[in-house]
């Protein structure tokens, strides 16, 4: 597999045009810090990290409204790619849905958003968009 990131967004992707209520994906220590950042900004409802002694996996409660069947997460979006890196700055830091959504970076001192790589005035590599 060329881009594991693409694939986890795509993997929740599908599972929510399917109106699914728990999708797994192959763990890795990136992409259960993009999980942790989307429980932590209310995007999922819950997650278990699951050891099977080879790679594991990671099984995603998704978040509906219970009145419409609406789904927290209106968007996913990849913005990084192995052929085309996209790094930015913390003063050129984009703004996701004016402010609305999030944009998930890897940085020097983690895995974090858009807003907490601002706070902490440090740039990285911007993986997704989320709102």
């Amino acid at each position: 597999m060329t881009d594991p990131i693409a694939d986890y967004l795509t993997r929740l992707r599908n599972a929510i045009k399917a109106n699914h209520r728990v999708v797994e994906v192959p763990a890795s220590n990136l992409k259960k810090e993009i999980t942790k950042i989307l429980f932590e900004k209310g995007y999922i409802l819950n997650y278990k990290f699951v050891d099977d002694n080879v790679q594991g996996s990671i099984k995603i409660a998704l978040k509906y409204d219970p009145v419409n069947k609406v789904n927290a997460i209106k968007k996913l979006i990849r913005v990084s790619t192995p052929g085309l890196r996209k790094y930015v700055g913390y003063k050129e830091m984009p703004r996701v849905l004016n402010g609305l959504g999030i944009a998930v970076l890897s940085t020097s001192k983690g895995v974090m958003t858009d807003k907490e790589a601002k706070n902490l005035k440090i740039g990285g590599e911007v993986l997704c968009y989320v709102y």
